[in-house]
């Protein structure tokens, strides 16, 4: 903790720096009121304790130059209104203590605190009959998927599927898949127990692009919606759209297809999520 006293000002100004790495804890101590964190890179997790017994009036500080993806606050006895769940760079944040009620205010960096986008590792969809994106933070409020030049060895429909803690969920969908591939013939695809992403089954040598945002309703509820077009045989448009509930928190996405039997052969996938 470095403390200054500015006769300039007549401030009392007391600030710690903080080198932090992944898994950090952090706890105020008496007198700090801000935190500023110069890690190496990107934290995937960090806890900040707000001081004990802090006095009527007092604000707290909290600054990062990296992100941290996932960051949970301790009012260490006290209420935190607008609590952080992750920090973006150089975004600094502030909360005042109000004694009265025992409660942090944010008074700088505006609610939710979460809107940066995060970028999950691209995979090479080049083998394996599904792909999984996992550790999905349960703050996260929309997600998309990302094709590029993907293609499988068979003819299944492709889709994707949501899931928790507990696996990958099968049921609670209701939506479908529409695809246009010539003047006036369109086809259809519904599907209860998966997001279906095309309206009618490819061929083996065909790729996709495009992408599927899934948003969070409210709850385990999510809405879905997104376009992937086939650039290979016969051009193609498909678009999806409808809604999954699930059972507890969403923290994984699988790509796969509906037999569950073909390969993934050529291209990228990757995601993007953000609160």
């Amino acid at each position: 903790m470095t403390a200054k006293l500015d006769g300039t000002n007549g401030l009392l100004q007391q600030y710690d720096y903080q080198v932090s790495t992944t898994g950090f804890s952090y706890t105020f101590a008496a007198g700090t009121t801000v935190l500023v964190m110069n890690p190496a890179g990107t934290l995937a997790t960090g806890t900040i304790t707000m001081p004990a017994a802090p006095a009527d009036g007092m604000t707290i500080t909290v600054e990062s130059t990296q992100q941290v993806t996932a960051l949970t606050m301790s009012g260490n006895g006290g209420t935190i209104v607008g609590s952080a769940i992750q920090l973006i760079p150089n975004q600094p944040l502030s909360w005042v203590y109000r004694l009265a009620n025992t409660t942090w205010y944010p008074v700088f960096g505006g609610a939710g605190r979460a809107s940066a986008l995060v970028s999950g590792t691209a995979v090479a969809s080049t083998s394996g009959t599904s792909i999984d994106f996992t550790s999905i933070p349960s703050w996260v409020k929309r997600i998309t998927v990302m094709l590029n030049g993907v293609s499988t060895s068979g003819t299944s429909f492709w889709a994707l599927r949501v899931g928790t803690s507990s696996g990958i969920a099968s049921t609670g969908y209701a939506g479908g898949a529409g695809e246009i591939y010539t003047v006036n013939n369109v086809q259809i695809n519904g599907s209860s127990s998966e997001i279906p992403l095309q309206g009618a089954a490819p061929a083996a040598a065909d790729t996709y692009n495009g992408a599927i945002t899934i948003v969070n309703l409210s709850g385990n509820i999510w809405s879905y919606s997104g376009n992937i077009f086939r650039s290979a045989g016969t051009n193609r448009s498909a678009t999806t759209a409808g809604s999954v509930t699930l059972s507890a928190t969403l923290d994984r996405v699988r790509l796969t297809t509906t037999g569950g039997t073909d390969t993934f052969d050529a291209g990228t996938i990757n995601i993007l999520y953000e609160g």
